[in-house]
């Protein structure tokens, strides 16, 4: 799904098979998490003004108030269904919430800063191509006392699947195939499609396969020159004095919202990101050439790197590929990978995990090794501790929400997760 903040709200835009009014995702998936940060706010604020007001009572008005919140009747922690959803099934979410929002606190989510920068509860709305709106009647953002969540179906409500075959732009509608940019969008990413946005719009569609290119080959050429003359990856040494990184942050219980990062270490925009004092850095494999520092390299990209590395066994290449094309991929290589961690780790070497993006497959790797290596509080222990630990979904979450407030640009996929979480859940370290 394509998400595009705005002035106080979100567009979020997904389309949906033939027959639908909207994807499940947006008629309750979606509303579920508005209720549930909603909720896990509420307690928030409520938990750090010593309150023991029930969910959504007026009186919370004070606690916004006094946060800058412009809620004058309460922070909003009902669950909002569009109206196809049936009062039984209403009832059914409903008894889950609770649930649901212990479940975001267990994890360690980071709710305190969502907190201090939410304005007003979220709530979303329900827009297709059916949808009637009178611009005249619709008031200005500042007067809604909600955060809207706008959701908005590109589907035709006809369910005709269109296609065209006439042109070099012939295209066949495949259902869910919208997040599958690798398919389509030809090199181009959300941050180079944003900068060029009024280019390629009043380029029209006739130049518009010649202008990605353009664009997306001159991104590259200056990404290349930069890493050439000027390498923008800068690790400190742990044993270094100039480290910033906190003491809390060698703790997975993670509660490091207030923690003052380096911030080297945390922007996806320099391609790596090391996880606090783990000795563990993940990012994309066309910064690893030049990456300082490291000890040793764990390549999951298809192509095999060209490094210098003080002896031939620091580096090993696991090429993996997305479990849309190998469903059992990453579950053949991890024991692999684990053990290459295990023994570089076990010599006090600083590792990088890198695939060609630093975003999906480098990503859950790193997961497989951070919990199958080091205990609760972010020890490394060579597996002791997960030897006699049985890991569950919610501890793989703790450690994956730790990962994430590292490497921010981390996007791990379904299949890929399921496969990590089925090798904790049955594979030991000797």
């Amino acid at each position: 799904m394509w998400r595009n903040w705005l002035k106080g709200g979100c567009f979020i835009v997904d389309s949906t098979r033939r027959g639908k009014r909207f994807p499940d995702s947006m008629s309750k998936t979606i509303p579920i998490w508005t209720c549930v940060l909603n909720r896990s706010i509420s307690k928030h604020l409520n938990k750090i003004h010593g309150s023991s007001l029930e969910l959504g009572e007026p009186s919370i008005s004070d606690v916004l108030a006094e946060n800058g919140k412009e809620c004058a009747v309460g922070w909003d922690c009902s669950l909002h269904l569009p109206l196809w959803v049936s009062e039984t099934e209403k009832a059914a979410i409903e008894e889950r919430l609770e649930e649901w929002t212990k479940q975001l606190e267990d994890c360690g989510a980071d709710v305190a800063t969502l907190a201090s920068i939410l304005r007003k509860p979220l709530r979303p709305l329900w827009i297709s191509q059916r949808s009637v709106i009178w611009l005249n009647e619709v008031p200005d953002h500042d007067f809604w006392d909600f955060t809207p969540i706008i959701l908005v179906n590109a589907s035709s409500s006809t369910g005709v699947v269109q296609q065209r075959t006439t042109t070099e732009f012939s295209w066949n509608y495949i259902s869910g195939a919208g997040d599958d940019e690798e398919s389509w969008a030809r090199g181009l990413t959300p941050n180079l499609f944003w900068k060029h946005a009024h280019d390629l719009m009043s380029s029209g569609p006739d130049v518009c396969n010649q202008k990605v290119a353009e664009i997306v080959e001159k991104d590259r050429v200056y990404r290349a020159l930069r890493g050439n003359d000027a390498p923008q990856i800068s690790v400190k040494s742990q044993k270094g004095s100039s480290t910033q990184v906190p003491p809390i942050e060698q703790m997975l219980s993670f509660d490091i919202s207030d923690a003052e990062l380096d911030v080297k270490s945390s922007d996806g925009n320099c391609g790596l990101s090391w996880l606090g004092l783990t000795r563990l850095a993940v990012g994309s494999s066309q910064y690893a050439v030049t990456a300082c520092d490291i000890d040793c390299i764990l390549n999951c990209d298809q192509e095999t790197l060209s490094v210098c590395l003080p002896v031939a066994s620091a580096y090993l290449h696991l090429p993996l590929v997305m479990s849309k094309l190998d469903r059992f991929s990453l579950s053949r290589n991890l024991a692999s990978a684990v053990d290459f961690a295990k023994l570089n780790l076990n010599q006090g070497k600083r590792l990088l995990v890198c695939c060609s993006n630093g975003e999906d497959i480098s990503i859950c790797v790193c997961l497989a090794i951070l919990t199958s290596l080091f205990d609760e509080e972010g020890t490394f222990d060579c597996g002791k501790s997960f030897n006699n630990t049985l890991i569950t979904k919610l501890e793989m979450k703790r450690r994956l929400v730790y990962i994430c407030k590292f490497a921010t640009n981390a996007r791990p996929s379904r299949g890929n997760l399921r496969q990590v979480f089925n090798f904790l859940s049955g594979g030991r370290t000797d």
